[in-house]
């Protein structure tokens, strides 16, 4: 089946709330076009501002976010409006070149007087005898998505949905607490990573660099994706927990404590041990140990925490999600002994 745009597409709603941990919510207004205002995903919690991506990455390289979704668009009367007007328009979308003429009579035929293709049932007058039944639902593109093909890989035409009712299961992109979880996790906000260190800012060769997080940083972090529209209400709350540190010096010179350079969680929500006056000796739990000079600049060392996610929705719905990472560079001077005891 041909691909179907509209000029006036369904949105995403990408609104979200700004500030980490919070409250706050926001939803998409209405457009005086009949779409209804509700039929747009709403975010709360620590989520990113203006509508963007959040700081989390997946550490799963194969994990990624939907790139498009089906969600409720229009009523049955605002849905005939629409496709009255500006149906020419709607065949002359990107994607339908080529396709004017007979296929344009077909299209007038599926919502007109019940002409369907398989699996794929027509409507008479638009199902305007159902208004306030149901919705049409129509394809969203995820705007965060950068290949556009995959943007547009949700291709069916509009369908319709009674109130209380799902989707048919041939549409295997329609919105649920799963897709809302996943775009959850992808607008997460986490906050910024700096470990403490000691010496701090300026270290000397050979000598241990201690690191460590106050339990203060690991307050658990959530970030809820919700779509409510008459007779369609869902939600999925995504919540992060921190897990370990990971230390990167910026140099192949330099060892690491552990050897992994990955920092457990203590029982306290902490990570590491603050370094105290008497443990210059002594190896500290987390940290590292430079083996060679910055010279006239510094190491970046890139401090980033490892974050568990799951998430729960809807119904009694919930499961895993890929671990998120988050970091931060910062600037680290070492330099040689000799050069400071002149």
């Amino acid at each position: 089946m041909g691909v179907f745009a509209l000029t006036e597409p369904a949105y995403a709603g990408e609104q979200p709330g700004n500030t980490q941990g919070s409250n706050t919510e926001q939803s998409g207004g209405g457009d005086g076009n009949g779409i209804y205002a509700t039929a747009r995903i709403t975010y709360s919690g620590s989520v990113a501002k203006g509508g963007g991506k959040g700081n989390v990455t997946s550490a799963d390289v194969n994990w990624t976010p939907p790139p498009c979704w089906y969600a409720p668009f229009l009523g049955a009367k605002d849905f005939k409006k629409l496709m009255s007007k500006n149906i020419e328009d709607q065949m002359n979308a990107p994607g339908m070149g080529g396709h004017a003429g007979a296929a344009l009579s077909e299209l007038q035929r599926h919502y007109e007087d019940e002409y369907g293709w398989t699996d794929t049932p027509g409507y008479k007058d638009y199902n305007v005898d159902k208004d306030g039944e149901g919705m049409f639902w129509a394809a969203v593109e995820n705007p965060d998505e950068p290949d556009p093909l995959e943007r547009g890989s949700c291709d069916e035409l509009p369908f319709w949905v009674d109130n209380g009712e799902a989707p048919p299961p041939r549409y295997e992109e329609a919105i649920s607490p799963e897709i809302l979880a996943a775009l959850a996790y992808q607008h997460m906000q986490l906050p910024d990573t700096k470990a403490s260190l000691a010496p701090e800012g300026t270290t000397k060769v050979n000598l241990p660099t201690w690191a460590w997080l106050d339990r203060a940083v690991f307050d658990e972090v959530q970030a809820t994706a919700a779509l409510n529209v008459p007779g369609f209400n869902i939600q999925a709350t995504t919540t992060a927990k921190p897990v370990a540190l990971k230390l990167e010096p910026g140099t192949e010179d330099a060892d690491t404590y552990p050897a992994s350079g990955e920092c457990a969680i203590n029982a306290d929500d902490s990570i590491g041990e603050p370094y105290a006056k008497g443990k210059a000796d002594q190896t500290p739990p987390c940290g590292l140990r430079y083996l060679r000079s910055s010279g006239n600049g510094s190491y970046k060392l890139r401090a980033t925490i490892t974050w568990e996610i799951n998430w729960t929705g809807t119904g009694g719905a919930g499961g895993d999600l890929p671990d998120g990472t988050f970091g931060n560079e910062q600037a680290v001077v070492v330099q040689e002994i000799q050069s400071v005891n002149r």
